[in-house]
C-alpha cells in the first residue's frame, strides 16, 4: 500500500506539480480507499514527506573516476542532468516547491539532502585519502558548496544550468576545498 501511494504522489507531482497534488487524485490512482490515505498521510504534505523519506534511502549512483575533480564534477552533473530528466526532474522540482510552501515538506526535504550529501561526501573523502584535498576538509561541505550554485540558478534566478556551469560549480568548491576554505 505504501508503495502504490509514494508512486501515485511521484506521478501526481510530475503531472500537476505541488499545487495540482490532492490527496483525492494519489487515492484514485494508488487504488488505496481516501480515508486510507486521510489516516495515514494526513494531507498532500505527508505524501510528499513519505515520498522523501523513502527516496533518501534509495542509493544515489556516486561517481567513481579516480580523481576528485571528476568525481565532484560528476555529482554536480548527476545534480543538474536529475532536472533536465523528463521524470525526475518535475519531481525534483515540485519536492522543492512544496519545501518552499510547507514546513513539514522543508523538514523531510532537509533530510533528503542531509541522506544525499551523507553519500556524496564519500568521493571528498576518497580524494582526502589519495592526498588531493587537506584532512581538515568538511567533505559534505564541499558538496553543498558545489552544488547550490546549481539550486540557486535553477530556484532563484530561474536560468537554465549547463554543463560547463556544473562543471564551474564543482571547479570553484574544489579549489576552495584545496585553500582551506571548506
Amino acid at each position: 500500500m505504501r508503495d502504490a501511494v509514494r508512486q501515485a504522489t511521484l506521478a501526481e507531482l510530475a503531472e500537476h506539480g505541488f499545487r495540482g497534488l490532492t490527496v483525492e487524485n494519489v487515492a484514485e490512482r494508488s487504488g488505496v480507499h481516501k480515508t486510507t490515505v486521510y489516516r495515514r498521510w494526513g494531507n498532500v504534505e505527508g505524501l510528499i514527506a513519505d515520498a522523501l523519506e523513502l527516496a533518501a534511502h534509495e542509493p544515489w549512483p556516486v561517481p567513481d573516476t579516480g580523481t576528485v575533480e571528476g568525481d565532484l564534477r560528476g555529482v554536480v552533473e548527476l545534480v543538474r542532468s536529475g532536472f533536465e530528466d523528463p521524470e525526475l526532474g518535475p519531481v525534483s522540482s515540485a519536492f522543492v516547491a512544496a519545501a518552499m510552501q510547507s514546513p513539514e515538506a522543508a523538514r523531510a526535504l532537509h533530510a533528503f539532502f542531509e541522506a544525499r550529501h551523507d553519500q556524496s561526501a564519500q568521493v571528498v573523502r576518497r580524494g582526502v585519502e589519495r592526498g588531493e584535498l587537506p584532512v581538515t576538509v568538511d567533505a559534505r561541505e564541499v558538496v553543498r558548496v558545489a552544488v547550490a550554485p546549481v539550486y540557486y540558478r535553477l530556484f532563484v534566478a530561474h536560468e537554465p544550468v549547463s554543463r560547463e556551469d556544473a562543471g564551474r560549480a564543482a571547479d570553484a568548491a574544489l579549489a576552495a576545498a584545496r585553500a582551506g576554505v571548506l
